[in-house]
């Protein structure tokens, strides 16, 4: 999984991919939900619950990871649950997007067309 099609720095597609990934898989609800909680005199069933939530975000997260590259791996890998995980990751990459949406923007507003070149010329190199 861990190709550049998957990697965050690929491009806003990633997010996407993976989180059709973690449907096929029916793990996509645990980069929602918060682990259950045992309560104070949990029974057998309720621990048996809670072991199985967590094996499953164990690998959530661990899909999530696998579809980094190694700097972001090594960075992520701490974190405690897939949940956690994805909004970090969310975070992250929507600042970077928004940062290069507003260089686009920018360029945009300062551009002018110049009489001496054709207009496509013009175009292509904006």
């Amino acid at each position: 999984m861990a190709t550049s099609e998957t990697n965050p720095e690929s491009g806003p597609g990633w997010q996407q991919k993976m989180l059709f990934y973690l449907t096929t898989l029916n793990l996509a609800m645990f980069l929602q939900e918060d682990a259950p909680d045992l309560g104070e005199n949990p029974d057998r069933q309720t621990v048996a619950a809670v072991d199985a939530w967590k094996h499953s975000d164990f690998l959530c997260k661990n899909y999530i990871l696998n579809g980094l590259d190694n700097a972001s791996y090594n960075v992520y890998s701490p974190t405690v649950n897939a949940k956690a995980l994805w909004e970090s990751l969310e975070r992250k990459y929507k600042k970077e997007d928004a940062g290069s949406k507003k260089f686009v923007v920018g360029k945009f507003l300062d551009f002018k067309m110049v009489d001496s070149k054709t207009v496509i010329s013009q175009v292509q190199e904006f």
